[in-house]
């Protein structure tokens, strides 16, 4: 890789020719070694680099005591914010060494036109970026509209683990490395109770306000949005924050909706703005007011809202995020973009960039796709395991496939099971006693098959096929025409 690029995961860039590492707009302290590490981890995304290979390559010598590369990996975590037991940049495998495995892009420094296609994207075993280039593409036309002053909001939408945050971030940092731009993001949450009105948008806020944009967005506020501030108060010096709590008392939601919306607007005049909401299946319904609000004004804005959100989630939940998408799309104000599972083809892509190796068994892809369909997160998951279990094995001249392929990943790994488990326990029982007598009745059956084993009458002729990744080989339920699960 070029030193002349800059490599990105998450809201993070590494710099390699003046060796520096950014959150978002934050430069991060980091001493020599650990930023030497940090590189070389990188560099080699998705392998596990022995410690050795560290000693020689950052210290010049193979001599060195663990305890020193103990130290650069405890600030490397500290700055990435990073929990060893549940890593999401650096993987420890203990007596062994590390693996950087968060997914990377790469982008040259040189700014490019717009119309330049995106930077050819790298992936690496924690994520699964392949069969994206026509949604990449989608983002990037919506972008363009955007900094011609027509205002976008596109809802990214799929089932869990189909990608979504993946594609974001990858788009996002291809954004950030070729455009001056404003990028925020919120992230939505699960409640068990009443939830905080606004809260993606108040996470925002509260990022653009450490950053070094800080006073202009406090005076955008104090003009056009003093109500925000409020609920804001680490912007708010303490002299004036009575004042303003006397300002904006009484104010409904509905002005505060108002006052933000104008608010982005004016942000959004002096440079381009991307928010990034994610998870909005689980959103409160002030921000989705919110959101509804913007997309519909007619004023011009260098303004792009990208969402995600699970469909089956909001339809189980009855969660309004689905209706509001579909009338934005009805009125021309808003679009959706759902992704699909990914072919046979991308599966081989995929094994192809994470093992470097021809020695992998053709019919490999075809096992996998049938085990998982196609879902990227199954599809990393069930890898995964098949390198814990050994059927998988790394070896100086590359990786190999132990055994018959037939009896590849009898059983679903822990994660993945508790994930569809607790899927299936937040549906209604009787949805629930579909998938019993389905799991039963086999990958494909009559309506008339499934209703004497729920014990009703059928009213079609036959039912249509979930493919969902089970414990058996077949990977796949059942249900009725009527909708997923049976609706």
């Amino acid at each position: 890789m070029a030193e002349t690029s800059r490599w990105h995961f998450g809201p993070f860039c590494l710099g390699l020719r003046d060796e520096r590492l950014w959150r978002e707009t934050e430069t991060l302290r980091l001493t020599a070694k650990a930023f030497a590490v940090l590189r070389h981890l990188v560099r080699h995304a998705g392998r596990l680099v022995p410690k050795e290979e560290l000693f020689e390559a950052v210290w010049g010598t193979p001599h060195v005591s663990d305890a020193s590369l103990a130290v650069c990996i405890r600030e490397l975590r500290q700055s990435l914010g990073d929990v060893a037991q549940a890593a999401q940049y650096i993987e420890t495998v203990r007596g062994r060494g590390h693996r950087f495995i968060a997914p990377v892009t790469i982008a040259p420094l040189a700014s490019l036109p717009l119309e330049t296609p995106p930077p050819a994207l790298v992936v690496h075993a924690s994520t699964l970026l392949v069969e994206r280039e026509t949604e990449l593409a989608y983002l990037q036309q919506a972008w363009a509209q955007a900094l011609q002053g027509r205002r976008q909001v596109v809802l990214v939408t799929g089932e869990a683990g189909i990608g979504k945050t993946a594609l974001v971030d990858a788009w996002v940092a291809q954004v950030r490395a070729t455009e001056s731009v404003w990028i925020r993001r919120g992230q939505c949450i699960e409640h068990h109770g009443a939830g905080e009105a606004y809260l993606p948008l108040l996470e925002v806020l509260g990022r653009l306000g450490r950053g070094p944009q800080r006073e202009r967005l406090v005076a955008v506020l104090h003009q056009q949005a003093p109500s925000w501030l409020v609920h804001l108060p680490a912007l708010v010096p303490p002299a004036t924050s009575e004042a303003i709590q006397r300002q904006a008392s009484g104010v409904t939601q509905e002005r505060m909706l108002r006052e933000l919306a104008e608010a982005v607007e004016v942000l959004a005049a002096e440079q381009p703005l991307l928010l990034v909401l994610e998870d909005l299946h689980w959103s409160d319904g002030a921000t989705l007011d919110w959101l509804a609000y913007v997309a519909r004004r007619r004023d011009r804005a260098q303004l792009l809202v990208l969402g995600t959100y699970r469909p089956t989630d909001a339809l189980v939940r009855a969660h309004p995020v689905h209706l509001v998408t579909q009338e934005l799309k009805r009125q021309g104000h808003g679009s959706e973009l759902a992704l699909g599972y990914v072919s046979t083809a991308g599966i081989a892509s995929y094994l192809a960039q994470r093992f470097e190796t021809q020695r992998l068994p053709d019919g490999l892809a075809q096992v996998l796709h049938q085990r998982t369909y196609g879902n990227p997160l199954f599809l990393v998951a069930m890898v995964d395991d098949l390198i814990r279990q050994g059927v998988l094995q790394e070896h100086t001249t590359g990786w190999t496939l132990t055994g018959e392929m037939g009896a590849l990943a009898r059983e679903l790994p822990t994660s993945l099971r508790q994930l569809i488990e607790r899927q299936v326990e937040e549906l209604p029982l009787e949805d629930q006693g579909l998938l019993e007598v389905a799991s039963v009745a086999g990958v494909e059956c009559t309506a008339v098959a499934m209703a004497a084993g729920v014990g009703r009458r059928s009213r079609t002729s036959k039912c249509a096929v979930l493919r969902w990744p089970g414990a058996d080989n077949s990977c796949r339920h059942v249900v009725s025409p009527t909708g997923p699960m049976g609706r």
